[in-house]
């Protein structure tokens, strides 16, 4: 429905509502009107009068979170979906959107559980499929991931997102792998800019025609994930002559073992020794004389493909840990790599994140932590107001934390990876040499908490997501 067609048909309800002023129905329609027109605020404040004459109204509990998800508010949308589903047990549609929110959350066994729940009331929802099967990946049981993934996206393989601008928006082909592997990227993709086709490459039959679009992003980001969907990829951007983001082949270059080999010339950037070893061999019985004729000593790090946020991700210390270590990992085959202490001369060990963004680096953050693998939101940054200040002072000053040497090497890789939205994880030595952890295009940029506390953060992640709208609204021909 166009904007004017939207206008006379809010009128029409208005005057309805003149006549009909408690009508729940009428009342609905006009919440969900506005929202379509952009009106978030009319819109939640609509349904939220709803809700305060009838708390249990199934539409507006749903819809209500959707906008408050939509924009960031995280607990809210989660009080309203649980509140749908506390009303509705036997409504599919609430159970899926709370378990996707608590998917994005971490809360796997949680969203499960409300997946679950969703096919035992309709075994046909194929959004409680796709979810299913994006759970049942993240827990190393590919065989019945595939059983959810062919039943969630068989006949789904595009999805459109609403769109809630008042302009002119600018028509975004988003390319997925249904496998994970995915640039986390949709907080930046802003509804009142972007009208957003997501296009699960590995299901879309060629014969179906892509929607009208302006641009294309490329999310398939892991190259040690994602191979055969990133390979898809190339197939569904030989159908287009937008401008792509992120070409498939330069990702498919990124593998965490061939990127850190392609980086290992770079004038002052360490990378440490990797490779790739079959289970089997490292639960032999000479393990360790084949890890030690593969150059490798203890400690040394264990990482399945695949995973992120240091999940399946483990330090060995001894030749005595390996068979307990490797029990815990998913997969047929691991990454073995050099374990390099990075702890500086305060015994603390710190990792920086910068994001490169249409040619230019942008920092995010420098997390502080007593532990070898450092994560921000786990790092102790909450709590310790001098690592936060130095956190500060890296995004205000990158250049000078990381010095001539630092910033030339960070510029050599950027151009090494040939992306147009990547991230780089890494440690500094103490005479400025970056100390690779990973370069990719997997980065995830977070929102800050709305605690004053990061306050000093919001404009760094700003500039980010700032710098990749623009690149999506005037790319590169």
């Amino acid at each position: 429905m166009n904007r004017q067609l939207q206008t006379i048909a809010l009128r029409n309800l208005e005057q309805q509502l003149n006549v009909q002023p408690t009508s729940l129905h009428l009342k609905f329609e006009k919440a969900c009107l506005l929202a379509e027109m952009g009106r978030m605020i009319e819109a939640q404040n609509e349904y939220l009068e709803i809700l305060a004459i009838d708390p249990t109204h199934r539409g507006s509990l749903n819809n209500l979170g959707t906008l408050l998800h939509e924009s960031r508010y995280r607990s809210a949308a989660r009080t309203a979906y649980t509140q749908a589903v506390t009303c509705h047990p036997d409504d599919p549609m609430g159970h899926v959107n709370l378990a996707n929110l608590l998917f994005e959350e971490g809360e796997m066994e949680s969203a499960r559980e409300h997946f679950e729940r969703a096919l035992e009331l309709n075994p046909n929802y194929y959004q409680a499929h796709q979810g299913m099967s994006y759970i049942l990946t993240q827990l190393g049981d590919e065989q019945k991931a595939m059983f959810h993934r062919r039943l969630g996206f068989q006949h789904h393989a595009i999805t459109e997102l609403p769109f809630r601008g008042q302009r002119t928006p600018v028509r975004l082909l988003l390319l997925v792998s249904t496998t994970s592997g995915n640039t986390p990227i949709r907080t930046a993709l802003t509804n009142q800019i972007f009208h957003v086709f997501i296009v699960f490459v590995d299901f879309l039959d060629e014969h179906i025609p892509l929607p009208q679009h302006d641009v294309v992003f490329n999310a398939i980001s892991d190259a040690d994930l994602a191979e055969s969907s990133l390979t898809a990829a190339q197939c569904v951007i030989a159908r287009t002559t937008a401008p792509v983001i992120n070409s498939p082949q330069a990702v498919l270059e990124t593998g965490r073992l061939h990127i850190t080999e392609r980086l290992s010339n770079i004038k002052g950037v360490i990378t440490p020794k990797m490779a790739i070893m079959p289970r089997r061999q490292l639960a032999s019985s000479d393990a360790v004389s084949l890890l030690q004729e593969c150059g490798f000593e203890f400690p040394l790090l264990l990482r399945a493909p695949g995973y992120h946020t240091g999940q399946h991700f483990e330090k060995v210390g001894t030749p005595e840990r390996l068979s307990k270590v490797l029990a815990g990992m998913p997969g047929d085959a691991l990454f073995v790599i050099q374990y390099i202490d990075t702890r500086a001369e305060d015994g603390l060990f710190r990792k920086y994140r910068v994001m490169m963004i249409n040619g230019k680096l942008y920092p995010l953050h420098v997390a502080v932590s007593k532990d070898w693998k450092v994560h921000y939101f786990t790092a102790d940054m909450a709590k310790n107001a001098d690592n936060r200040s130095e956190d500060a002072f890296f995004l205000k000053n990158m250049p000078d934390v990381m010095g001539s040497r630092g910033m030339d090497a960070l510029k050599a890789i950027q151009k090494t990876l040939g992306l147009d939205y990547a991230g780089v994880d890494f440690g500094l030595s103490a005479n400025g040499d970056i100390i690779l952890f990973e370069a990719n295009a997997t980065m995830v940029v977070n929102p800050p908490d709305p605690d004053p506390l990061w306050t000093y953060r919001r404009q760094y992640v700003d500039n980010v997501h700032t710098a990749v709208q623009q690149m999506l609204i005037h790319p590169k021909i």
